[in-house]
């Protein structure tokens, strides 16, 4: 296996159709996912002292987090615009391999930053809402 070039993980957002259109969102220099869950213990007097978990049980959460230069794409306009407004949207994450993931994500914190003689810089948080799938 050869290593895979982290500008070809890109993180897009929906263009609002239906079926959905996705968008690269531009000027990203890192992009971060994790993939979480809760787990439920079952562990009984019956489990000879080792802790027992329930598969399958429990919630699973995929966050996303990315920060880039502010270009003024339609894919930033739309990021800010769910933020002000607190909406759901569907996301794709893109991977250099072809693998896809798809779900719908909260914006669930938008930062902006910049140097009077510099680029602004801006930080997203995104947070799962429902199932994420391979596409």
């Amino acid at each position: 296996m050869t290593a895979q070039k982290g500008s070809a993980f890109l993180l897009k957002i929906s263009n609002g159709a239906v079926p959905p259109v996705y968008q690269t969102v531009a000027g990203l220099r890192t992009t971060q996912m994790a993939i979480t869950g809760d787990t439920v213990v079952i562990t009984s007097k019956d489990s000879g002292g080792w802790r027992e978990l329930l598969s399958g049980a429990g919630a699973r959460t995929v966050s996303v987090s990315a920060a880039g230069i502010f270009l003024g794409s339609a894919a930033e306009a739309r990021i800010r615009s769910n933020a002000m407004a607190g909406t759901i949207d569907d996301f794709e994450l893109s991977f250099e391999d072809g693998d896809k993931l798809r779900g719908r994500f909260l914006v669930q914190k938008l930062d902006y930053s910049g140097d009077f003689n510099g680029e602004r810089n801006y930080t997203i948080q995104l947070e799962s809402s429902g199932p994420v799938v391979s596409a």
